[in-house]
């Protein structure tokens, strides 16, 4: 798609949920509308981030150089960072609301799993000023390593949409907020030895889902070998759409210096992996293959 329908086609999915999520009320409840429209700013950011821009400056500077001629009223870089900021809980509202949409809830299948979001190395920590009292200190299990930072638990259909989304410290147990991530959902839930909870399971089960994850090699497995290694292929999904997020979208790179900066930049990076399946469908292209959808 060039760049220009993409830019179009962004916009109407912005406006069209904005004002749906608003139900008809202000956003703010007093003063004027900014000039440069909230779907605007939430529009060249899902943009620039699929063009790989991963910071408030690089997207800004883009958009005034090269697409000042679409959007006239674009203010200077620090308000139009401050107005995105202001952003966050429209942005996670939408991203919520456009999953939905989508089916988030109505699949029957779904797969958990965390993953580090470190702001500093282990060795900076406590010579580190950000975050503190908000962040913690997790394992990151790939790099057999401590980190400083936050922990994303996320939670996605069979066909990669990001049905639930939540950012805790990074010490928070992997199963501490799996109830909450799984509000509305039903059906099979696919996790990782990290989920293992027998009395988790069986709340679960009270509310319709079905918790399924690979046992511990001290552990005895009555299931059958086929279905163990079907959940362990499935589960590889989740590893895939995390990887999106890291790679393309710099998930795990955290320039913000506040809380609130950092909610808002992941919010937006959710939303662009959100905005780009549904473009995906619409062109009837796999829903999480991203190359080639955005062409120059």
């Amino acid at each position: 798609m060039p760049i220009d329908d993409f830019i179009i086609s962004v916009y109407c999915c912005v406006e069209k949920f904005f004002h749906q999520v608003l139900g008809g009320h202000r956003l703010r409840e007093r003063g004027f509308a900014p000039k440069f429209t909230d779907a605007e700013v939430m529009t060249i950011e899902i943009v620039g981030e699929f063009l790989g821009f991963d910071n408030d400056k690089k997207i800004w500077e883009y958009f005034k150089r090269h697409w000042h001629c679409w959007f006239p009223t674009l203010p200077c870089r620090t308000t139009f960072v401050r107005q995105a900021a202001n952003l966050w809980q429209m942005k996670q509202r939408i991203q919520r609301t456009f999953a939905i949409s989508l089916g988030a809830l109505d699949d029957s299948l779904h797969i958990i799993d965390g993953f580090p979001i470190p702001t500093c190395h282990f060795a900076r920590a406590r010579r580190g000023r950000l975050f503190k009292g908000e962040a913690g200190y997790g394992r990151c299990a790939s790099k057999n390593e401590v980190y400083y930072g936050f922990k994303g638990h996320m939670v996605i259909t069979g066909s990669g949409l990001i049905s639930s989304l939540m950012i805790t410290p990074a010490h928070v147990e992997e199963h501490a907020p799996v109830e909450e991530l799984l509000k509305g959902m039903h059906g099979l839930v696919i996790g990782d030895k990290g989920f293992i909870s027998s009395s988790l399971k069986n709340r679960l089960k009270k509310v319709n889902i079905e918790l399924e994850t690979p046992l511990k090699k001290n552990m005895k497995d009555v299931r059958s070998p086929e279905f163990v290694v079907k959940i362990k292929s499935v589960r590889r999904l989740i590893e895939t759409v995390i990887g999106q997020l890291n790679d393309r979208f710099h998930y795990n790179v955290v320039w913000a210096r506040d809380f609130w900066h950092l909610l808002s930049r992941l919010a937006r990076k959710a939303l662009a992996h959100t905005v780009g399946i549904f473009l995906n469908r619409q062109l009837g292209r796999p829903p999480i293959k991203f190359d080639g959808l955005l062409t120059a």
